[in-house]
């Protein structure tokens, strides 16, 4: 049914604009406004020439008819106030005496048709874009979403037409309010790390998670920014070796109702509202204003101890869902401006599978996201981003556009263009699988690596050829355009999915807890339970499952391009096999730390770190250029060769058949490059053998040209991983690969 026909067909069932549900009582203006600034926008505390201190207010609302500041004492007395100076859609006052610490919002005012797309209502309170804090509601107790904060009545009769029906029920107790905020630190006391990619090991973690449960963190700091960045959380990432960490989400972001209705909470954070403002649930030191200098010294210690802050954003739509969902923010501001919306304009285009999407080819939304990366980068410190379903911000009217507005901004501005930009290459839409496609300065997660990886060591890969191009840095997907190999971000796990343990312990997901009948989740894990369904007495089941964490951590860390490891899974996290855990803010999802404890986990973590540590002395391990695969000498050797176990070069029938040994030689000899002085770089040269078969294999190792001798220095086998195992070959002889592991020899002579 067309929009026209529609509305016509509900004609009789929709109330006229006067019919209303408890009209919010207006409030008599109580202070000054002076013209201001339409520029910057949101809330700036300065203090004029004059010698006045106050806050200029601005904020974009392209289509309203009146915009209402409204400021809110400590007992949430609201005292409301019109702005009336209008420029480039953009209206803006200047209060004298508004001081850092006040907590505001706005009400905007016009017309109601969400036929058309328009959805304003003055009676919600809409938290500013730009707020660089936000402070909760009171009176929410976190059971529900109250009515209120609807813009449409949603218990109206007429279910299929209530998101037509405006709800006047004043939404100010229950919202969420901005806070002003002053700051003037220039960061001149800290030194960004600036770590090449190619030398980088990202670690994705929870502030929450990580922090929560962690013995050495005093009880109060727990799950806070203050907890992460206590010397005990960083010890942890140092001694692993990792150089970046990526936080999940810490944009101010909301909870939403299907959850709250369950007992549970968003616990991902993938629910943003607030994209200037960290999230004032992880702050110990308070909520108005004091999370943004918290946040800061997290950033500090981090970067003290030699590791970049990363953070994960989430641009491609907001906690305001679609037509059924809350009004907020943007939802009440200008509906039509900030979201993509269907031909019936009263629907949303969801490209997100959230609800809605940002229409980020509109220039204030494309302001309102670089604005925002552009202050967490100068004033919050922060070193990079990865983008969450990235494909739907490369959209222009409908399709993903390389050439789009998003990308050709960011790949111009100064600020942004020099810092790490992380791509989730796909959304849900139609054509959004985008991995490969990403232009030059940005990086992305590499799902085929993720997918070959798991399907080599469950020894269900159809042939070996998809596993030679993950393990060598992805040249088919990245080799064009000035791409390098660190634009693939390999990973074996990710927050959403399996944990590492339960990859091995688990061939179905077991989302219970979730409360939607364990529909939710993928059912596409590709993993293996090493024969027993979770949990197990069985020590041969567990002994085979610890060997396989071995396997799968030591063939990312060998891997060329830029490793991701999910924080806990060096310890032997496990999540009961929720493969979905995005709202279980408890110990399903908290590391638990005392798996360190277990020799068993233990042994992972020490394998982890040697690792790690190994790939930082050799450079072989982390190559800033392609391999090319061919002859750089007369004697022949090559900077890259593939080899059966026979101890034969692969042939191209060896590459299209399946294989469970595969043999992979790095050239120390032929590195491309140079160092900072202007010395040619060499280093060691590395034959990993890598065996996912149940039983041992013999390997014949390759002689000269590419070796006289060979000493291991990686077995997966062995359950003690504190010292390399320092046994030597001889080339040309036979060694024997145990069922399901991994050799790393390093060529000696």
């Amino acid at each position: 049914m067309s929009s026209a026909a529609e509305q016509e067909a509900v004609a009789e069932e929709r109330p006229a604009a006067s019919a209303v549900v408890n009209r919010a009582p207006r409030r008599t203006p109580g202070v000054p406004v002076w013209p201001g600034a339409s520029m910057p926008l949101g809330a700036r505390f300065r203090v004029g020439p004059d010698g006045v201190a106050g806050t200029n207010f601005a904020l974009w609302a392209g289509g309203a008819e009146a915009v209402e500041l409204c400021l809110f004492d400590e007992q949430g007395r609201e005292t409301r106030a019109r702005l009336t100076e209008l420029t480039h859609e953009i209206w803006h006052g200047f209060v004298p005496g508004v001081m850092p610490g006040q907590r505001y919002g706005y009400r905007v005012h016009g017309r109601w048709d969400p036929w058309t797309g328009a959805r304003w209502n003055p009676a919600k309170l809409l938290l500013d874009p730009y707020a660089r804090a936000v402070d909760g509601a009171k009176g929410n107790d976190y059971s529900r979403l109250p009515p209120e904060v609807y813009g449409h009545v949603r218990d109206w009769p007429q279910q299929h037409v209530a998101d037509t029906v405006r709800d006047e029920r004043d939404s100010a107790p229950y919202v969420p309010k901005g806070v002003v905020v002053h700051d003037d630190d220039d960061w001149a006391d800290d030194r960004r790390p600036k770590t090449p990619w190619a030398d980088s090991v990202i670690y994705e973690l929870h502030v929450r998670g990580f922090t929560m449960r962690h013995p050495g963190i005093p009880e109060e700091l727990r799950g806070t920014y203050a907890g992460l960045a206590h010397p005990a959380a960083i010890e942890h990432l140092v001694n692993l070796g990792v150089t970046a960490v990526e936080l999940l989400p810490v944009h101010q972001f909301a909870h939403e109702d299907h959850l709250l209705r369950r007992g549970l909470r968003n616990y991902w954070g993938y629910n943003s509202i607030g994209y200037f403002a960290p999230h004032a649930g992880y702050a110990s030191a308070g909520t108005t204003g004091e999370q943004v200098g918290e946040f800061k010294r997290m950033v500090r210690a981090l970067h003290a101890a030699g590791i970049e802050v990363i953070l994960d954003v989430v641009y491609n739509h907001t906690a305001e869902a679609g037509e059924l969902g809350p009004m907020l923010s943007l939802k009440g501001i200008d509906n039509r401006g900030y979201y993509r919306l269907q031909s019936d304009a009263r629907r949303y285009a969801d490209y997100t599978g959230c609800g809605n999407t940002l229409h980020v080819v509109q220039p204030h939304v494309l302001r309102l996201i670089t604005d925002s990366l552009r202050y967490w980068v100068t004033e919050m410190g922060v070193d990079g981003f990865r983008f969450d379903l990235a494909a739907a911000l490369a959209r222009s009217m409908h399709d993903v556009d390389m050439l789009s507005p998003f990308l050709a901004v960011i790949a111009q501005d100064p600020v942004l263009r020099r810092v790490k930009l992380i791509a989730e290459p796909w959304d849900v839409g139609s054509g959004g699988y985008q991995v490969g496609a990403f232009p030059p300065l940005w990086t992305e997660w590499n799902d085929r690596y993720r997918n070959a990886v798991r399907d080599f060591w469950r020894h269900a890969l159809p042939d070996v050829r998809e596993m030679g191009y993950r393990l060598s840095g992805s040249s088919d997907l990245y080799a064009w355009g000035g791409r390098r190999p660190y634009a693939s971000v390999n990973f074996v796990t990710a927050h959403d999915g399996f944990t590492l343990r339960d990859l091995v312990s688990y061939e179905r997901k077991h989302n219970e807890a979730n409360g939607e009948g364990n529909r939710d989740g993928t059912d596409d894990n590709r993993s293996w339970n090493c024969g027993a369904e979770g949990e197990t007495d069985d020590e041969r089941v567990r002994a085979l499952r610890r060997r396989q964490l071995r396997n799968l951590t030591t063939t990312l860390l060998l891997s060329t391009g830029v490793p991701m490891l999910v924080a806990g899974d060096e310890l032997g996290r496990t999540q009961g096999g929720n493969n979905n855990a995005y709202c279980q803010d408890n110990e399903i999802s908290w590391l638990d730390w005392t798996l360190l404890e277990d020799p068993g986990w233990k042994a992972l973590y020490d394998l982890t770190a040697r690792l790690i540590a190994l790939r930082h002395r050799h450079p072989v391990l982390r190559r800033r250029a392609f391999f090319s695969g061919r002859a750089h000498s007369v004697d022949g050797l090559r900077d890259l060769a593939w080899f059966t176990a026979r101890g034969t070069e692969m042939t191209e029938r060896d590459w299209y058949a399946p294989a469970a040994t595969l043999g992979m030689y790095l050239s120390g000899r032929d590195i491309p490059g140079r160092d900072e002085r202007g010395t040619p770089i060499t280093d060691d040269s590395f034959l990993a053998l890598l065996h996912a078969g149940d039983r041992p294999a013999d390997f014949v190792l390759p002689g000269p040209p590419w070796a006289d001798r060979y000493e291991v220095v990686v077995d997966t086998s062995r359950e003690d991983q504190t010292t390399a195992p320092a046994v030597t070959h001889r080339a040309g002889t036979g060694v024997t690969v145990p069922a399901r592991s991994v050799l790393l020899l390093r060529v000696t002579s």
